[in-house]
């Protein structure tokens, strides 16, 4: 069985419902097991256990919030332990322009340094639908945004799947 672990911080429910559709989509391919975890209640085993993962977090002055960077700053006895696994994000931000991409592009740099694949959505897998560096969402997230997260949760298990088949 294939392992995916959604992992988020959110203060609003603004990413708690991104994390929900994330996980969602995860579990649209038949076999896999998601936990979906806040970054106060995960840790590094979290790391360990999955093949895959999906950080997210609102978007603060540009950046991933200080609770899932403390996650990421805690969970370093997961540091070479899951190199090759794979991972994306996911970011909310208050306003347009407001940082969420940037947030991604951070979480997606803290995934990279553990050693984990990363990837982004690009238009020609759903037209209409551009994730590069991962799902976004200003304010409230809208079905528009929802169907994103469950899309990249669906890419995310598709690439587990393919670099990892035996489960």
């Amino acid at each position: 069985m294939h392992k995916i672990a959604v992992i988020y911080d959110s203060q609003t429910g603004n990413t708690k419902a991104m994390a929900e559709a994330v996980a969602e989509g995860a579990r649209k391919v038949e076999g896999i097991e998601v936990r979906l975890k806040t970054a106060d209640e995960a840790g590094a085993d979290d790391f360990l256990w999955a093949d895959g993962v999906a950080l997210g977090s609102p978007c603060y002055v540009g950046l991933m919030s200080a609770k899932l960077k403390a996650f990421l700053d805690t969970s370093h006895e997961a540091w070479s332990k899951v190199d090759g696994k794979i991972g994306c994000a996911f970011s909310s931000a208050g306003g347009a322009g407001g940082g969420a991409e940037l947030t991604c592009l951070a979480i997606l740099t803290a995934l990279m340094n553990y050693g984990f694949l990363v990837f982004g959505v690009p238009d020609y897998v759903k037209p209409g639908v551009t994730l590069h560096y991962g799902a976004v969402a200003v304010g409230r997230p809208d079905e528009t945004a929802l169907s994103a997260c469950r899309l990249l949760g669906e890419r995310l298990t598709e690439h587990v799947i393919r670099l990892k088949p035996s489960g």
